[in-house]
């Protein structure tokens, strides 16, 4: 059966922007996406544009538009993000079968995590984002839950026989006492439910001219503050100490942090890790996904995450950060 992206050729990818009125220059290349496909596109007399075309079935266009309305948003406060540009009053179009939208490119590279000033920035910005976030939920994208990241990651693993019958057990009890510890952790830490970047790791800053520029809004959700702090911390637990402090010292000049949401670290850590094997599996079928992970779906790779989890399962029980050196 033929994949859906692989009748979005190069001409189809020019064919959508020349639909909004521009005028391709031919020059198009693939950026580094997995779940949607972006692209950029020379635009003759012109600045190329990124255009992004969403995975078919994975989001309602009415979630597409939740992402676009709250980079908007942010984008009005003056906060660092990459919105979509709006074509005859719409970012959210449509060519022969695929949703897409345009950006304007932005150039930077990765942020220097270890250089506290660049950490204090960020939380600034992330507390920006965060006092926009805590206006008003999203109504059609999901909340982060163990239900949807770790419980429904568990199942699919398990229901479509991507583990040998000699993992299959060991993965299944552990998985299983993961996801109930983790449930008694969750349930200690009341928490307000915001709208969050959602993969706010360094791979989605872009970092020019001492400025914070936030990508890929793509995973956006309704969840707990830490979900957008914890990636931006790395190293052992004293440097991580040390980073949390940072940050949260420039957070907190506009949106006020809950330190008992630090308990949800290492569950948050543990439920990505979950979700992440079961993403790949789900993608299988997408021809990208065995070219460029030729590694999952191994014997090694299931017995590396079973230790992993296993790993995770101790440190689950270790106390958690605090905002103290």
């Amino acid at each position: 059966m033929q994949h859906p992206y692989e009748k979005l050729t190069p001409d189809m990818v020019m064919d959508a922007v020349e639909s909004m009125g521009l005028w391709s220059d031919q020059r198009i290349f693939p950026l580094n996406s997995y779940e949607n496909r972006v692209y950029q596109v020379g635009i003759e007399q012109g600045t190329p544009i990124i255009a992004k075309f969403y995975r078919p079935g994975r989001w309602s266009a009415g979630a597409i538009q939740e992402e676009h309305d709250f980079t908007l948003a942010l984008a009005k406060q003056d906060i660092s993000v990459i919105p979509p540009v709006e074509y005859a009053g719409k970012t959210l179009h449509h060519f022969d079968g695929f949703d897409f939208a345009l950006f304007r490119r932005q150039g930077g590279y990765a942020p220097e995590i270890d250089n506290h000033d660049t950490l204090f920035r960020i939380g600034r910005n992330i507390g920006r984002l965060h006092q926009v976030g805590s206006a008003t939920p999203f109504v059609k994208r999901r909340s982060l839950s163990l239900d949807t990241w770790a419980e429904n990651s568990r199942n699919f693993l398990l229901n479509n026989n991507f583990l040998s019958a000699s993992l299959l057990e060991a993965y299944s009890s552990l998985s299983a006492d993961l996801i109930e510890k983790m449930r008694r952790i969750w349930e200690t830490v009341d928490y307000d439910e915001i709208r969050l970047h959602g993969d706010c790791h360094i791979g989605n800053i872009l970092w020019r001219d001492n400025l914070a520029h936030f990508v890929d809004f793509d995973d956006c959700i309704n969840g707990p503050a830490i979900q957008d702090i914890w990636l931006m911390l790395s190293g052992d637990r004293q440097q991580q100490t040390s980073q949390l402090i940072e940050f949260i010292e420039g957070y907190e000049e506009f949106f006020e942090f809950d330190p008992t949401q630090l308990r949800l670290i290492e569950t948050l850590r543990t439920m990505r890790m979950m979700n992440y094997a079961a993403w790949l599996a789900r993608r299988w079928e997408d021809p990208a996904f065995p070219m460029h992970f030729p590694w999952f779906n191994t014997e090694r790779y299931w017995s590396q995450h079973i230790l992993e989890l296993r790993e995770q399962f101790a440190t689950l029980d270790e106390p958690p950060l605090k905002l103290v050196p």
